[in-house]
């Protein structure tokens, strides 16, 4: 009877949760509810975490592909960041269209240079910076503090050409001399109001 209930219960549950739960989740679940709070082991290491009692193990492996699609996800929040509220609605769908999957290409060709041991150091650093300033942000090794991408927006104004917004990002490899396009954004004739007001 009760090996009936348990298939019925997972049955039930998966249908209802389409998949999103499945029996092995709560079976995992449902075991780490019976340990004591005084028999667990917790250790924080960078690229996965291990809860331990006795011989129960729970371990989440680095997902590369997670942890990409959340540095570009950070990317995005300190671009929004950096645009503030005058700019971010006028230029927001042109950014998300035609600027983020060049940033998001330009981030995965960075991090394929790294092994895959490495990669998992790759955070974005610091705030945008405000008014006239060009930096957007910056991913780093955070093992040895340097930078390795810088992504900035510059404002141009050509002659009878209005003023424009010119991605660009620059990389270790040759001490952030060379400008790398991303793409540039119209914004209008008149004077666009400093980042982040």
């Amino acid at each position: 009877m009760n090996k009936w209930l348990r298939k019925s219960l997972f049955v039930t549950i998966s249908i209802l949760t389409f998949g999103l739960v499945t029996p092995s989740q709560l079976i995992n679940q449902a075991n780490a509810e019976k340990i004591n709070d005084r028999d667990v082991f917790e250790t924080h290491a960078q690229d996965r975490s291990i809860v331990q009692a006795n011989s129960y193990v729970i371990e989440s492996e680095f997902n590369r592909e997670e942890f990409m699609q959340e540095l570009i996800k950070q990317a995005e929040i300190q671009s929004y960041q950096k645009f503030g509220t005058r700019i971010k609605p006028v230029i927001e769908n042109d950014f998300r269209e035609v600027i983020l999957p060049n940033i998001e290409q330009a981030i995965e060709q960075t991090a394929s240079q790294f092994p895959e041991d490495n990669v998992k150091n790759l955070t974005i650093t610091e705030q945008p910076g405000a008014g006239l300033s060009e930096k957007i942000f910056n991913i780093k090794d955070s093992v040895s503090g340097k930078d390795i991408i810088r992504f900035h927006v510059r404002r141009d104004n050509p002659p009878q050409a209005g003023y424009w917004f010119n991605f660009h990002y620059h990389t270790y490899h040759d001490q952030f001399h060379s400008h790398h396009e991303l793409g540039s954004i119209f914004w209008d004739k008149n004077t666009p109001p400093k980042w982040m007001s």
